[in-house]
């Protein structure tokens, strides 16, 4: 279990990072992942702005998000979106809220979220609202309390993303490939629509497309891909996590060479 939490670990920091560096996530938002050993805990960073999340940030909570471990460190206010979630929907294993630039005026206006082209089709057919006034009134508009977090999971329902009005967006994956596909192209479908509205009507995908569509998409030979070529760009943003199985030979390297300047 030690590797598979290791390296659960990782793709949580890589969801976070590759989420940031593709313009999805800010100083704000966070990614989540189901533990791989045991569904009623998840893993999420400490409080930290997405681009820095580290392995060694993520912490592991139970599904009323509270730390399994007592921590000083500082935790993510809105942790409930993520346990409520994983309470609610046990098929979810990768969980994303973000405020990204493309979702707002959707979160804004209400306008509904359709998919526009083949990619987007992993938003789903159906993208619902959560407004947080309806049910608490007036809030600073953030998800703190589990009653809160119950209240959107409820909104999302069996859907794979929900648009909460004034606040941005969350979404949901049977991975962290998965979900990262989800929010990245969502956040394109997005794009796509907003500017196809400006030139006329728009002519979303038929509900047969959607679903054959959105099949494909979840395919793990079209995961995969995507997630190489964001590892690259990370990469190339150099804000990429070094591979745990490159430290040791590094520092053996660095040992020898020691050992041959001291021959000398």
């Amino acid at each position: 279990m030690p590797d598979a939490l290791d390296k659960a670990r990782d793709a949580v920091a890589l969801g976070n990072r590759i989420l940031a560096n593709e313009g999805v996530l800010d100083a704000f938002g966070h990614v989540s992942m189901r533990h791989p050993g045991n569904p009623k805990r998840y893993l999420l960073s400490r409080s930290r702005a997405p681009e820095l999340v580290a392995p060694g940030d993520v912490l592991e909570y139970d599904l009323d998000s509270s730390p399994v471990t007592p921590t000083n460190e500082k935790l993510y206010a809105e942790r409930v979106i993520h346990g409520e979630i994983y309470k609610a929907r046990p098929d979810v294993m990768a969980v994303v809220h973000h405020h990204a630039p493309a979702m707002m005026p959707f979160c804004i206006t209400g306008t509904p979220l359709v998919p526009v082209f083949h990619l987007g089709a992993t938003a789903g057919a159906s993208v619902p609202f959560w407004d947080q006034h309806d049910e608490f009134g007036d809030t600073n508009l953030l998800v703190v309390k589990p009653e809160e977090g119950a209240s959107l999971a409820r909104a999302l329902g069996k859907n794979n993303l929900v648009l909460m009005n004034r606040h941005g967006a969350t979404a949901v994956a049977g991975d962290i490939q998965g979900l990262v596909f989800r929010a990245i192209y969502s956040c394109r479908n997005a794009e796509f629509q907003f500017q196809a509205q400006a030139l006329g009507p728009i002519a979303p995908l038929h509900r047969g497309e959607i679903e054959r569509a959105g099949a494909l998409n979840g395919m793990a030979n079209v995961t995969t891909r995507t997630w190489e070529y964001w590892m690259m760009r990370l990469q190339r943003s150099g804000n990429g996590l070094a591979p745990a199985k490159n430290k040791r030979p590094a520092a053996n390297a660095r040992k020898s060479g020691k050992a041959k300047r001291r021959k000398r």
